[in-house]
């Protein structure tokens, strides 16, 4: 499941993944994200983090303390590109962490990582 505000991220990152065999899901917010994944139990989580409302950070934390959720993988996707981001975002339950622009072979890499 992809969870990004922006349109077109959400797009980019759902044609490399429909591209590449993978059925996706989208969301456009956290807290639709987080709903989503409650209803859904993707096998996968593709976390923006600057979104308004909840954040990536905080609904990538809800799902990583629900015990319905916490087996999901979460990578976090994000244009935030500090050192700082990454360990914060991987202390909230994130299992890895991407830079947007999104490069489908890192992202593709890092999805068989975890499968």
């Amino acid at each position: 499941m992809v969870v990004d505000d922006s349109p077109t991220d959400r797009h980019i990152i759902s044609s490399i993944l429909t591209q590449n065999g993978y059925q996706v899901g989208v969301a456009e917010s956290g807290e639709e994200g987080v709903t989503k994944a409650r209803e859904t139990w993707p096998d996968l989580v593709l976390m923006d983090v600057v979104m308004p409302g909840i954040n990536g950070y905080q609904a990538t934390r809800m799902l990583a303390r629900d015990s319905a959720t916490r087996h999901i993988p979460i990578i976090l996707c994000t244009t935030k590109d500090q050192q700082t981001d990454k360990i914060w975002g991987l202390r909230q339950g994130a299992q890895d962490y991407i830079t947007k622009p999104v490069m489908a072979a890192e992202l593709l890499q890092k999805i068989a990582r975890l499968s």
